[in-house]
């Protein structure tokens, strides 16, 4: 059966290069009106200054703020009968649009052109400001745990700048970024040669390159020093936060240091944090929700960053829970993983799960341009055709020899919220 799964949702594409070094991804999908245009760029807030954090996603904002020829970029995209996004994480920038095929220049047109002609002045730079730290305010401090991120990436990490959150590490770096520091990012990180273009969608292949080639061919590559980032060291013991705030419940998040999405040890771990805690199925809910009433909600997760990252385990206790008694439960749990406590079946029967969901995925054209650019950005936009295979080949006794190294105290962090 995964074999036929992973035949009958193959994903086709070509991939070229242009001069200026932008790579071409293009998917053709004939049983669609429409044409998913996604382009990616390497400019996450890894790569921002530790002292004005906040910039990258503040500058995905920033370019929406229209050229001379598209003033407004929404006006145009719905001129089109088209729709368009973006989001900013710490590895990567993504914008995308989808327009009927017949319109699929206009996206082109609009994309090349905010890549070398953004305008920028002074009002529409504050005025941005403006909506990103009241983004900042509603997100991270005006709701419960909002500031989780805040809290947990500084104490995993030390050097590596996952250290902050994509939102800005504070409300001040964020009024402190210049005018002059956006235009700088701007020329540093928006252009061809840092960008990865990816389509999906009913159109031809040849035009689809010719129009490529039009739009975007002629943008010059500048001179461009991929930056290098530290690599965060082993952490050696456990790190401990008690924060105390207005909350609804009390809450715990352990949080343990895994791979990052080049390294193969990747999949296993996505796995077990699938084990523990994806779902009302899950080990964690059934046992220590349903079965034992420690929590009141409970999950876990892995961050799936680029480099390496955490596998977060967070959950709601009732106020009659001491959050101690908590957390060991969970490590109870763990041990169980870590003595080999789990069966073929429970495995696979995951497997399955995320098999299915990735085969669906993939008939939708944006999840297709999405996918294949971000793959291309690991390095192999063929591993878009992989991931099944990739995570059926993840063995029982891998998961339990990964689950001894990862759920070790010393490579532990420890957030507790507490009430006031």
């Amino acid at each position: 059966m995964i074999f036929l799964q992973s035949i009958f949702f193959m994903v086709n594409y070509k991939r070229h290069i242009l001069d200026n070094g932008m790579v071409v991804l293009l998917n053709q999908d004939k049983t669609t009106p429409l044409v998913s245009f996604n382009i990616l760029y390497n400019a996450g807030s890894k790569y921002e200054n530790e002292k004005k954090t906040g910039l990258a996603h503040l500058f995905e904002h920033l370019m929406f703020a229209g050229t001379e020829k598209a003033p407004d970029f929404d006006y145009f995209t719905q001129m089109a009968g088209g729709e368009n996004n973006a989001f900013t994480n710490a590895d990567i920038v993504d914008f995308y649009i989808t327009v009927p095929s017949e319109n699929i220049e206009t996206a082109f047109w609009l994309e090349a052109d905010r890549m070398q002609n953004l305008v920028l002045d002074s009002n529409t730079f504050e005025n941005e400001k403006r909506v990103v730290i009241e983004e900042f305010k509603e997100t991270t401090l005006n709701i419960p745990y909002g500031d989780m991120w805040h809290h947990l990436s500084s104490l995993a990490y030390t050097i590596h700048p996952y250290k902050w959150p994509t939102i800005g590490k504070e409300i001040e770096h964020i009024e402190n970024i210049t005018l002059n520091d956006a235009l700088e990012f701007y020329r540093k990180f928006y252009h061809p040669a840092n960008a990865i273009l990816a389509l999906s969608g009913n159109f031809n292949i040849d035009e689809a390159l010719n129009l490529a080639q039009k739009w975007f061919g002629g943008i010059e590559k500048p001179a461009f020093k991929p930056q290098t980032l530290p690599q965060e060291p082993v952490q050696s013991t456990l790190r401990k936060k008690i924060v105390h705030q207005q909350i609804p419940s009390n809450a715990v998040y352990l949080a343990f240091h895994v791979a990052g999405r080049l390294d193969l040890n990747y999949y296993t771990h996505d796995l077990l944090s699938d084990i523990l805690g994806r779902g009302r199925s899950s080990r964690l809910f059934q046992n220590l929700v349903k079965k034992e009433e420690v929590f009141n909600e409970i999950s876990a997760y892995i961050s799936g960053n680029i480099d390496p990252g955490l596998l977060v385990i967070e959950g709601l206790i009732p106020d009659e829970i001491e959050y101690e008694f908590a957390i060991e439960k969970i490590r109870e749990e763990l041990s169980l993983l870590k003595k080999g406590e789990i069966k073929e079946n429970e495995l696979q029967k995951l497997k399955n799960k995320i098999e299915n969901q990735m085969a669906f995925s993939e008939i939708n054209i944006l999840n297709k341009a999405m996918n294949l650019a971000q793959y291309d950005f690991l390095g192999d936009a063929s591993l878009i055709n992989k991931q099944i295979q990739l995570y059926e080949s993840v063995s029982l006794d891998k998961v339990i020899s990964e689950a001894n190294n990862i759920f070790d105290e010393n490579n532990c962090i420890e957030l507790v919220y507490l009430k006031n």
